[in-house]
């Protein structure tokens, strides 16, 4: 016997449990984009996939970019945790592997996580200023890169006459290209010899090394090793 679902259409099996109608449709929301692209969401395409009747979504999403706004805070979220599970895979007294962390979690979330990245990305399809969670999260992540940065200006790392927010814009610019790249299918033209995931991650670590001033453990170790050759 065919099962129906909450909007009568047959064939469709998805059902969401009572109370998490928000995610449903968010996830149905991935799966379109997804398949189709964003440029064929809607609010109703949702609620079909999602199982329940037309109206049933207009009480939390009035619109479709406020359906997209909450795919972005979605992806904030896991950006934010994938950033904190890097931070804490190296040294928190050193600011400078600290702040390539961020770059580093920034990298593995968005190639992990192509279509959240593309949606958090474009301006033109979420309400960025309307969400405060995004804009709360966003400012954190900032706010904690130029922490790190006035850290390694203090150990000497970098230089004393810095433009931290200009040095902040050059890295968040930096690792969206990489990310857009690799997302874009760029690297076998401008790459070919690694993995996209390797070369992101050996590319950001150039960056960083340029933009800073070795410590000097890595000062002697560099000399070490120019003495032994």
């Amino acid at each position: 016997m065919t099962k129906t679902t909450d909007s009568g259409e047959a064939g469709n099996t998805k059902r969401y449990h009572h109370g998490n109608l928000v995610e449903a449709l968010i996830t149905a929301t991935v799966e379109i984009i997804e398949e189709r692209g964003a440029e064929h969401v809607s609010v109703r395409e949702a609620a079909k996939r999602a199982g329940v009747s037309p109206g049933a979504p207009f009480r939390h999403f009035r619109s479709k970019t406020a359906l997209l706004t909450a795919v972005a805070e979605q992806a904030m979220n896991r950006l934010t945790e994938a950033v904190a599970n890097a931070q804490s895979k190296v040294d928190s007294a050193d600011p400078v592997a600290a702040f390539e962390a961020i770059g580093q979690g920034y990298l593995e979330w968005a190639i992990t996580n192509p279509t959240h990245f593309q949606i958090i990305s474009s301006r033109t399809l979420i309400d960025f200023d309307a969400s405060e969670s995004l804009r709360d999260q966003n400012e954190a992540i900032r706010r904690k890169m130029i922490d790190l940065l006035t850290q390694a200006q203090q150990q000497g790392r970098l230089a004393p006459n810095t433009d931290f927010d200009h040095l902040v814009l050059a890295a968040r610019a930096f690792v969206y290209g990489l990310a857009r790249m690799a997302i874009d299918g760029h690297f076998p033209e401008w790459h070919p010899s690694e993995p996209p995931s390797l070369a992101v991650q050996r590319a950001l670590r150039l960056f960083i090394s340029q933009m800073t001033i070795p410590s000097k453990a890595q000062s002697q170790e560099h000399a070490t090793r120019a003495r032994d050759r």
